[in-house]
């Protein structure tokens, strides 16, 4: 294994520590866009809530995705066999699914959930 390939090891742990935090803030982030819909808010304010989603979506993807990087090993990062091998452990299994998951959401969410709100034309006097 490579020093490089220890280096982001460690870094990729240091990064999925902060999963569930993130994890949570994307829920939070979710059930207020709910609320929103259900409330029948105008577009301004689901546009930011939908754009907070997918920030918070994104942020607890790349805390996801450093945990299955991690959890793969540190051989994985320079080799792709051991990368799929990894990949079929339980473990490997699970993170893979999160990292999924979570994906599938977010191009739901930017697909559907941010309103599309028309620029405002810029008068010329």
């Amino acid at each position: 294994m490579s020093r490089e390939a220890e280096v982001r090891y460690h870094a990729d742990q240091e990064i999925s520590k902060s999963f569930p935090e993130l994890l949570e803030k994307a829920r939070q982030a979710e059930q207020l866009l709910r609320e929103l819909r259900a409330a029948a808010a105008d577009d301004i304010e689901l546009l930011a809530a939908g754009r907070a989603f997918d920030r918070a979506l994104t942020d607890a993807l790349r805390a996801a995705e450093a945990g299955q990087r991690a959890t793969f090993g540190v051989k994985s990062y320079d080799d792709r066999i051991a990368r799929r091998k990894a990949r079929a452990t339980p473990a490997g299994r699970m993170w893979t699914d999160e990292v999924e998951r979570l994906r599938t959401l977010r191009e739901e969410n930017r697909l559907w959930g941010i309103p599309s709100v028309p620029r405002p034309v810029p008068s010329t006097v």
